[in-house]
C-alpha cells in the first residue's frame, strides 16, 4: 500500500474543487473539537493518537475504502506514525506535512475579477484560519489589504504578476492574527496604512487611513477609496474598489457581522457598529459585491473559492442587518459573543509594534479557528 505526503496546498484544492476526502484526525478530542480542517464533501474520524499505539485494526470498519485517507495531526509526526501503520495494515493513507500548523498558514490566491482597464482583484483565502486578504493589480503596480504574517506570498505573487507593491492598508488593528503589512512595507519601500484611531498606541510610522483617502493603482481609474466604519473597532475603514467592490474588513460577513468587544469596549463600540451597518452601509450601492476580511463557515465559500455576495442580498438574508429594535440587537451583539480569538491581546501588541515575537510564538498565538464574528 502507498504512504502519502500531503502539502496544504493540495488539501485546499480539495476544499476549493468540492471533491471528497476522508480525514482521520488523531489530536486529541477537545482540539478537535475546536477546530479542525473544513470541506464540503470532507468526513472526519477523530481518534487521538495514543489510543492507536497498539495498532489501527479496530478502527479500519470506520474507514471508507472508496475515498482518499488523510492522517492529520498537530505538527506532523503523529500522522506520519498512524499513516505508517495504516499502510502497513493495507490501506493507501497520506499524512499532513507539517500538521496543523501547515494548515492555519496556508494562503491560497484566487482571482475575483477583473477589473476597469485591464486590472485585476484578487483574494488571498486562508482557509485554515478564515482570513481573507486582498491584492489589487493594476499597470504594473499593486495594492495589498489586510495581509497576513506569510509575506512571502504576498511579495512573490505581485512578482509572478510583475507589479510592484506600492500600497499597503489594514483596514483596523487585529487582534485574530498577526499583520504582515508592516514587514512587506520595509521589504518592498511601500507606504504602509492605518487608521490613526486604532493606531494611538503603535510605536512604528505609517501613513494615517482617513476618511477619502483614495488611491489610484498603475494610471488606470481603478481606486480603492477609504470610508470610515467603526464597530469592530474605533477606527475600522471600509474601501471601496473599482466603484464595484466593498471591503468591509471585520464590520460585516457574510453569515455574521462583527463583535465589538476585543478592546474591553463592546458596550462603547455596539452603537458605532449599529451606526455602520444600518446608517452608513446603506447609503452605498446594494450592487457592491461585499468582500470581508473574514469568514467564519465552510458554507460561505463560493463555488470558485471566493467569499463574497452582493450588500443588498445581505441586507435581505443576513440576520445581523435586519434587527429593528436597537436593544435587541445591543443584547444580540453583547450576550452572543463566542470565544475571544486566541492571545488576541499578544496579538494586539504584536500589532502596535511592541513586542516581537519568534516565528513560532506567533504560530502558536495565532492557532485555532476565526472567532471576528458574533454568533
Amino acid at each position: 500500500m502507498t504512504l502519502t505526503k500531503w502539502t496544504a496546498a493540495e488539501v485546499a484544492k480539495k476544499v476549493i474543487n468540492n471533491e471528497e476526502l476522508f480525514i482521520l484526525d488523531v489530536r486529541n478530542a477537545d482540539a478537535f473539537a475546536d477546530w479542525k480542517i473544513e470541506g464540503h464533501q470532507f468526513e472526519y474520524l477523530n481518534i487521538p493518537y495514543f489510543e492507536l499505539l497498539d495498532g489501527v485494526e479496530e478502527i479500519l470498519s470506520d474507514i471508507p475504502t472508496d475515498q482518499p485517507l488523510l492522517v492529520v495531526c498537530a505538527k506532523e509526526g503523529s500522522s506520519v506514525m498512524i499513516a505508517e501503520m495504516l499502510t502497513e495494515a493495507g490501506r493507501d493513507a497520506g499524512y499532513l506535512e507539517g500538521g496543523m500548523k501547515s494548515w492555519s498558514e496556508h494562503l491560497e490566491p484566487i482571482k475575483v475579477s477583473n477589473l476597469t482597464n485591464g486590472g485585476e482583484l484578487y483574494q488571498f483565502v486562508r482557509l485554515g484560519k478564515g482570513c481573507l486578504s486582498y491584492m489589487v493589480i493594476s499597470n504594473g503596480e499593486a495594492a495589498i489589504v489586510d495581509a497576513t504574517r506569510m509575506t512571502d506570498v504576498f511579495i512573490n505573487f505581485a512578482a509572478s504578476k510583475q507589479a510592484k507593491i506600492t500600497h499597503i492598508f489594514d483596514t483596523h488593528l487585529h487582534a485574530d492574527h498577526i499583520s504582515g503589512g508592516r514587514q512587506i512595507a520595509a521589504q518592498t519601500g511601500a507606504t504602509y496604512y492605518l487608521p490613526p484611531k486604532d493606531a494611538e498606541e503603535v510605536v512604528f510610522d505609517y501613513a494615517p487611513l482617513v476618511v477619502g483617502t483614495e488611491v489610484k493603482i498603475g494610471n488606470t481609474t481603478i481606486a480603492i477609496q477609504a470610508i470610515y466604519s467603526p464597530g469592530h473597532t474605533i477606527g475600522s475603514t471600509s474601501f471601496i474598489v473599482d466603484n464595484h467592490y466593498l471591503l468591509t474588513g471585520d464590520i460585516l460577513f457574510i453569515d455574521s457581522i462583527g463583535r465589538p468587544d476585543l478592546a474591553g469596549l463592546a458596550q462603547d463600540w455596539v452603537r458605532d457598529l449599529r451606526e455602520t451597518l444600518y446608517n452608513r452601509y446603506r447609503e452605498l450601492s446594494n450592487e457592491l459585491i461585499v468582500l470581508p476580511a473574514h469568514f467564519m463557515i465552510i458554507d460561505e465559500l463560493n463555488a470558485n473559492g471566493t467569499v463574497s455576495k452582493p450588500l443588498g442580498d445581505l441586507f435581505a438574508e443576513n440576520h445581523g442587518l435586519n434587527i429593528e429594535d436597537e436593544e435587541t440587537f445591543r443584547s444580540m451583539v453583547t450576550d452572543n459573543l463566542p470565544p475571544q480569538p486566541n492571545a488576541y491581546q499578544e496579538i494586539r501588541q504584536v500589532n502596535m509594534g511592541k513586542i516581537t515575537p519568534t516565528g513560532e510564538e506567533q504560530t502558536e498565538m495565532e492557532i485555532g479557528p476565526n472567532r471576528c464574528a458574533v454568533r
